[in-house]
């Protein structure tokens, strides 16, 4: 394990990933503290100090402590992680701004893209939190993996290099390794739009298709991410990276990734909110679909996976038919280099 000073960690969310980023810390020697609004979410960690229902077989150690009070897991802490789903990241953003102190590190390590404003999420921490330094953790990282030591790379993300350099210091180990990036428009692009890209690879699954789709998928979907962020003024090799390919690729061909089992069950016939309910955790590719879809429109970037996706979630449309309607598109070069 990479030493690095023990320092006081505070995690707002106790959910799967937010249970594995207390163990992994813990185990380097950091003391701390989680946070959840659901008290029988503290009240099962504290009697067995493990998330029985979203992770399973993560027994956390003596030096995590659990709280209902979201002071406790701010106040005198180095830093702190925000872990809550998307759709909650303003609402205990806004809980949480009256204990952050001047300076103080949040580290935002959900994923998506807020509908109604279309804002990354690590902008809104700072819109609500505006003497907060906003920083963020993200990549190829699934809970299930982390939470058992497997090998992970992750990068930390911050306009301030400084800190995105002190994020390292603290999560890097054996098992954990971390690189920086200054590009936190970009990592959060890719990160949100990578789940709408999930979606289609699993409702592709869903209606049977094979590998050969999925390749397609993935590699067209990250045309799409890049066209859309360098529109948006982000650094190409970004979406190349751990945050942009790494995380689709993971997220796409991988049973641990919820909005991947979703789309399975929707190119089954499930309704979105059947196959939401049956995942049951949040599928954050059904809340950024949406808001990728307006961000083409207001870049003039062209989406078609993206597009498809959004009318077989909220319009009615057959997965299949929104397959043979991608697949049917004019002929067009792969590339946007002139022949």
């Amino acid at each position: 394990m990479i030493d690095s000073e023990a320092v006081r960690i505070g995690i707002i969310g106790a959910g799967s990933w937010g249970t594995a980023l207390a163990w992994h810390l813990s185990n380097k020697g950091h003391f701390v503290t989680m946070w959840s609004s659901l008290a029988d979410e503290i009240d099962t960690l504290t009697e067995h100090r493990e998330h029985i229902k979203k992770l399973p077989g993560v027994k956390l150690p003596e030096n995590v402590s659990f709280t209902s009070v979201i002071s406790e897991a701010i106040n005198d802490m180095k830093l702190v992680i925000v872990a809550v789903p998307s759709p909650y990241i303003r609402s205990t953003a806004k809980e949480m701004k009256e204990y952050v102190t001047d300076g103080q590190i949040v580290v935002n390590v959900a994923k998506g893209i807020e509908e109604s404003t279309l804002m990354t999420l690590s902008a809104i921490i700072q819109e609500e939190i505006p003497q907060a330094k906003v920083a963020v953790l993200t990549g190829p990282t699934h809970a299930e993996e982390v939470g058992k030591g497997m090998p992970t790379v992750i990068v930390a993300g911050c306009r301030e290099h400084e800190v995105a350099k002190q994020i390292q210091d603290i999560f890097m180990s054996e098992s954990l390794r971390v690189y920086s990036n200054t590009d936190v428009l970009g990592m959060e692009t890719g990160a949100a739009l990578k789940n709408v890209i999930a979606l289609a690879s699993g409702v592709a699954d869903g209606i049977g298709c094979g590998d050969n789709l999925k390749a397609a998928l993935i590699t067209r979907g990250i045309h799409e991410m890049v066209r859309l962020g360098v529109a948006m003024g982000c650094n190409a090799e970004t979406f190349y990276g751990l945050t942009g390919l790494g995380d689709l690729i993971v997220t796409c061909a991988s049973m641990h990734s919820r909005n991947r089992r979703a789309g399975i069950l929707i190119g089954q016939g499930k309704s979105v909110q059947e196959a939401m309910d049956e995942v049951s955790m949040v599928v954050e590719g059904v809340y950024a679909a949406k808001a990728a879809l307006s961000l083409g429109k207001k870049y003039g970037v062209e989406l078609p996976i993206v597009e498809e996706m959004n009318r077989v979630l909220f319009e009615g449309k057959s997965p299949s038919q929104g397959l043979a309607d991608l697949m049917g598109r004019s002929k067009k070069p792969e590339t946007d280099i002139p022949v």
